[in-house]
């Protein structure tokens, strides 16, 4: 067996590094903080010297997307990183992706909101992510790594959940994670594909032909509303196929706890060790920690829940993941939220005191 490459990097770091290790195509972004060493860890590796990635900083956020849409629309892995408010500005061209069936990947390391706000962590764009920002009836497969380990592991499985349901797929880090440095085994290099490859994998792209030899027309548009709705229905199916077959979650010290803190990304981490000191005061807490915040983990936080005394959930923003974890739960148990603004995040103390006051009381 070969031996593993340990490196020591920042988040962000470990999305560049892995994106070019998982033969991805071509990466078109814009700087902001925090989240612009994606950009300038690619443009110090020189990847189209090695693997011939092209990695353009576009003119804008709203220019890196249509960039991504095009090389999308060609079968290829490309993909985009941001934070808060440039993810904003590409919600009109994720929507029109999604409206297409195109796959990309799109890296969301949060900061503090609204509008331009502050370059300090948040989770203020759950709502965005997971509700479709853009316009219209769709959802994009999101994933929320707690580690700069997950952020290189989820850079390859971003890409193949896109592919394998031709589906907008995001990376929704926040400014924590995307900073922070850890020890992170980097995946092995993988050959990009040739385009035969492509063609094999992916022929609805604009390259290819029908049955009858046209050309293949990508597009969301449809002045038929009959048909429009048709595709509609296609869509909605499909979402419930990746509903069925793609939640992804975490589960820490819940078979004995009377008491569940669900939280994701950075939070978790915090969280995790508000479950240490919870514990040594005696109060038995465990962890549930979506992994896919779209597809959620409904049924399965249903279940962890049953039998509880209390659920908090505790994010970085004002209560957003708190609406779905309360639709999971439907009322069988108490459900409380406790989350930080502005940039500010929550102590591991802070997390255990909200539960003492709002729950075990």
């Amino acid at each position: 067996m070969a031996e593993q490459e340990v490196k020591l990097m920042k988040g962000n770091e470990a999305i560049a590094h892995a994106a070019i290790r998982c033969g991805c195509d071509g990466y078109f972004g814009y700087p902001i903080t925090p989240q612009s060493e994606v950009l300038e860890t690619l443009a110090e590796l020189k990847p189209w010297e090695t693997t011939g990635m092209v990695v353009l900083q576009a003119e804008s956020e709203t220019a890196s997307i249509n960039m991504i849409y095009g090389a999308a629309g060609a079968g290829k892995r490309a993909f985009t990183s941001s934070s808060s408010p440039g993810i904003a500005l590409m919600q009109e061209g994720i929507a029109y992706m999604a409206g297409a069936e195109l796959p990309g990947v799109f890296v969301n390391v949060q900061r503090g909101g609204p509008g331009l706000g502050t370059i300090q962590p948040s989770q203020g764009d759950y709502f965005q992510a997971t509700r479709g920002g853009g316009n219209g009836d769709y959802y994009v497969i999101t994933l929320c790594p707690n580690s700069v380990q997950e952020m290189a592991d989820f850079m390859d499985l971003a890409f193949e959940l896109a592919f394998k349901y031709r589906n907008p797929a995001m990376i929704l880090s926040d400014g924590v994670i995307g900073q922070m440095m850890e020890k992170v085994v980097l995946p092995p290099q993988k050959p990009r594909r040739t385009e035969e490859e492509i063609k094999k994998e992916c022929p609805w792209a604009t390259f290819g032909r029908t049955p009858d030899r046209k050309p293949n027309i990508i597009t969301s548009l449809e002045l038929k509303s009959e048909v429009m709705e048709e595709r509609n229905i296609h869509l909605q199916k499909k979402y419930q196929t990746i509903r069925e077959n793609e939640v992804r979650f975490d589960t820490q010290n819940c078979e004995d706890a009377d008491y569940i803190i669900v939280s994701f990304g950075s939070a978790s981490r915090i969280s995790e060790k508000a479950i240490e000191l919870a514990r040594e005061q005696g109060l038995k807490v465990g962890l549930f920690r979506p992994i896919t915040v779209w597809p959620f983990p409904t049924k399965q936080i249903a279940e962890m829940a049953r039998g509880k005394k209390g659920v908090l959930v505790v994010e970085i923003n004002a209560g957003q993941m708190v609406e779905d974890v309360r639709l999971a739960i439907n009322g069988e148990v108490p459900v409380e939220h406790f989350g930080r603004l502005g940039g500010m995040v929550p102590e591991p103390e802070e997390i255990v005191n909200a539960l003492k006051t709002k729950l075990v009381k």
